[in-house]
């Protein structure tokens, strides 16, 4: 049955949330009605955020972590090292693993993983750069930290063969993450002692 809508710009601003991943159209009724009850200013600040993201947020240069600035906080902290790089498929596994507070080197964050079926390929993804990462020099070990998919194992391959001829040392995180997990919904603990205990990557699927 067509929702009848009482107002068209009730329905056309419901028809824009429901295009947010995981919002359905009741989901976005809600949240529209629940910005209608909030004071105009409150609203403006939720637009203003949102279209402050958009414009000025930047993705750093050096690992294409989201940033305010040219590079991240993450690259810029000296106290970070620098010869260790975590490879993750995308911003929220980023922050996935800080909050386990085991980690202390840099990242290097994808984009995605390898998935044919949805079109994506190598050149979609950032792995030339890695690659080039870590031709320049400075980096001693690559952590491949993708969910544990089909399409993460074959990225790891993937990433194995780009990075092999470099002597890069290669070590992939501990299965404590269970096989079909993505990473950003493994508990902070478990995740934890994955990156710890990671293995060297054997070089196969």
């Amino acid at each position: 049955m067509n929702e009848q809508f009482p107002s068209v710009l009730l329905e056309r601003a419901v028809s824009e949330f429901a295009k947010l991943p995981g919002i359905g159209r009741k989901t976005a009724m809600r949240l529209v009605l629940h910005l209608l009850r909030q004071d105009l200013g409150a609203v403006e600040a939720f637009a203003g955020a949102v279209t402050t993201l958009k414009r000025e947020a930047k993705f750093c240069r050096v690992c294409h972590n989201i940033s305010d600035t040219e590079t991240c906080r993450i690259c810029a902290d000296p106290r970070r090292d620098a010869s260790t790089v975590c490879v993750v498929e995308n911003i929220r596994d980023v922050m996935a693993v800080e909050a386990t507070q085991q980690y202390h080197g840099l990242y290097h964050v994808l984009g995605g993983v390898i998935s044919p079926i949805d079109g994506i390929g190598p050149g979609d993804l950032q792995i030339e750069s890695l690659v080039q990462r870590v031709k320049s020099g400075g980096v001693s070990e690559v952590i491949l930290a993708l969910s544990t998919t089909m399409e993460g194992d074959s990225t790891n391959f993937y990433i194995y063969r780009k990075l092999a001829p470099t002597g890069v040392r290669l070590s992939v995180i501990a299965r404590g993450i269970a096989v079909g997990d993505e990473l950003e919904y493994a508990d902070e603990v478990t995740l934890g002692r994955s990156i710890v205990n990671r293995t060297p990557f054997q070089g196969n699927l």
